[in-house]
């Protein structure tokens, strides 16, 4: 993907069902709008809550990929909804401001006002703001990490759990597996620096990159929520991913760390009927009920 190609990458693929969403009935979706941040534009959601209880429920705020550029709140949502439906969440989807229209730090201004929103108790009844799950996948999850050093760093919350899929951590985009994935596959590091610019305006490579844009340039990762990541062995992010749960650990934190094989960007997308795709959907849904259970 070059720049050239952004409004084509908007208008690829197939959305996913409405069934396939709310999990063939399950969950009741609904359409709101969420106050943005003081000056900026209000923000639409789409929230899934289940129909058959009323009691409050966990909720994980979810961030839809996309490359930054792209992606709309259903996109993603096929592995999130099996993923409330197994640990009795809740979900809202967030339509993050995309770039180049929008650049840094419009999509991140859009997760924290979403993230205060949610913690204040506005949301709709039975959305329980003391069980708050962060959930990205790839640039989703890029801003999912950054939006629980956020919310370490300003005291909103609380964010019980944060799970990254495939996440886009580092604007840098110079680790090894980044050179060795370069022209493979459907995202490599053309692409991601072809998005990255678009979302800060520079190229990454020689720019100073501002806080709260790249998660793995954060000066300070103690005190984070635990984290799951998982990604593949032959994806761009593989190393970022490595070495974002090593800067975790090495400040004293809990992450779950899973380079899954034959994983390639996007896999469980790609084929979720495949082995490796259900194994890496069951070990998180087990993950996120340890959690959830310890609370």
């Amino acid at each position: 993907m070059t720049r050239e190609d952004i409004p084509r990458v908007r208008e690829a693929g197939i959305p996913p069902t409405e069934a396939a969403c709310t999990m063939h009935g399950y969950f009741e979706r609904r359409e709101l709008v969420i106050p943005g941040a003081e000056g900026a534009p209000d923000i639409p959601a789409v929230t899934y809550l289940p129909r058959a209880t009323t009691r409050p429920v966990p909720v994980i705020l979810m961030l839809h990929g996309g490359g930054l550029v792209a992606g709309r709140p259903d996109s993603d949502m096929p592995p999130a909804s099996e993923l409330a439906t197994a640990t009795g969440c809740g979900v809202i989807s967030v339509d993050y401001r995309l770039a180049p229209e929008h650049p840094h730090p419009a999509a991140i201004d859009d997760c924290v006002a979403a993230l205060r929103w949610l913690s204040s108790g506005a949301a709709p009844a039975r959305f329980d703001a003391s069980r708050i799950v962060l959930m990205g996948v790839s640039a989703g999850g890029g801003l999912a990490a950054v939006l629980a050093q956020h919310a370490r760093d300003h005291g909103i919350g609380p964010v019980r759990a944060v799970i990254l899929a495939s996440p886009m951590l580092d604007a840098r985009t110079h680790s090894l597996s980044a050179r060795q994935m370069l022209g493979v596959g459907s995202w490599d590091a053309t692409a991601n620096l072809a998005a990255w610019s678009a979302y800060l305006g520079a190229d990454p490579r020689t720019a100073a990159i501002p806080p709260y844009a790249s998660a793995s340039l954060a000066s300070d990762f103690s005190d984070l929520p635990p984290h799951y990541i998982d990604v593949g062995p032959g994806e761009t992010f593989r190393d970022e991913c490595v070495e974002y749960a090593s800067a975790i650990w090495a400040a004293g934190g809990d992450a779950e760390l899973h380079v899954w094989p034959g994983g390639a960007h996007g896999f469980e997308f790609l084929a979720p009927w495949a082995q490796v795709s259900r194994q890496a959907r069951a070990t998180r849904i087990a993950w996120l009920r340890r959690v959830l259970a310890r609370l």
